[in-house]
């Protein structure tokens, strides 16, 4: 009885997590109104009339920069269980926290390398 009680909570689990983002949507769909006209259908940004060419270019330094901190945050997500069950883990799991340093240590070599670390 108890496992399939277990099922039970999965199946509840999964309904919600399909209920719960696709409500507000269907819900914003049928309630919205829909009373398209010349100014709604303009593009709109801080509320005020677009002047110039509105196609910038941006450095892709800050976003690369942004990648790599959260690359490097997860890194540490990761480490911070891992060192919870570090004595139970064995030497796999030695082995796959060390490929895993392994493959990040390299990608920050190369990103060091290609000056993605400089701040100019």
């Amino acid at each position: 009885m108890n496992y399939n009680l277990n099922y039970l909570f999965l199946g509840l689990f999964l309904i919600g997590a399909l209920v719960v983002p696709l409500l507000p949507i269907v819900l914003a769909w049928f309630i919205a109104p829909k009373k398209p006209g010349p100014i709604k259908n303009e593009p709109y940004e801080c509320g005020m009339q677009t002047e110039g060419d509105t196609w910038v270019q941006f450095r892709i330094h800050y976003y690369v920069f942004a990648i790599l901190f959260v690359v490097f945050d997860v890194e540490a997500l990761f480490l911070f269980p891992w060192t919870v069950i570090f004595k139970e883990s064995g030497l796999g799991g030695l082995l796959a926290m060390g490929i895993f340093l392994a493959v990040l240590a390299v990608g920050l070599v190369y990103a060091w390398q290609e000056g993605a670390l400089e701040w100019e």
